[in-house]
């Protein structure tokens, strides 16, 4: 009798995997842009890790703070040791939800609008956000994009005095990422 109760089980938890369908990717890109009067500053991560569940509408996104790169090895030192502190606080993460994910038929091809809201966490705080994006579906593969901002004030980054005319207050993220099924 165990032996029959552990096989359904496991044919059970097996149906329901092949049933959930997740995507994902190991190389997202998430590229924040600042821009003041003074300086313009770019970095890109070409090594974001997200999954995406089109059953649920469930998103997810992890990423090293460390692996942002910069035109300036200079910027890149200060941002990684002064004000994301890399060792401290090593990675930044997304978990949430497509709002809508009704809207979206993953099955045809097209570009679909979404809102997506949930939890991200930066620098050690979380906050909740809701941003606005778009899933293209072409020949049978997924794609995301978004485009918001956030406050670095609001993750308790801090801008020292002497560079806080460089650094706008506010930051552009911008998300893109093609998935593969998993």
């Amino acid at each position: 009798m165990k032996r029959f109760t552990m096989i359904v089980l496991c044919w059970m938890a097996a149906a329901s995997m092949a049933a959930a369908q997740v995507h994902f990717t190991k190389n997202g890109k998430i590229s924040f842009f600042s821009s003041t009067p003074l300086e313009d500053i770019r970095a890109d991560n070409n090594q974001v890790i997200s999954i995406i569940n089109t059953s649920t509408g469930e998103l997810q996104f992890s990423l090293l703070n460390n692996a942002f790169h910069f035109k300036k090895a200079l910027m890149e030192e200060h941002f990684n040791d002064d004000y994301i502190e890399s060792a401290k606080f090593p990675k930044s993460t997304f978990k949430g939800t497509i709002s809508n994910p009704g809207s979206v038929n993953f099955n045809a091809d097209g570009t679909y609008p979404v809102t997506v809201s949930g939890s991200l966490s930066i620098h050690g705080v979380t906050k909740t956000v809701t941003a606005p994006g778009t899933i293209t579906v072409q020949s049978g593969k997924i794609s995301a994009a978004s485009k918001f901002n956030i406050k670095p004030k609001d993750y308790n980054i801090r801008i020292p005095a002497s560079v806080k005319n460089n650094i706008a207050e506010t930051v552009e993220l911008t998300i893109s990422c093609r998935y593969e099924k998993k």
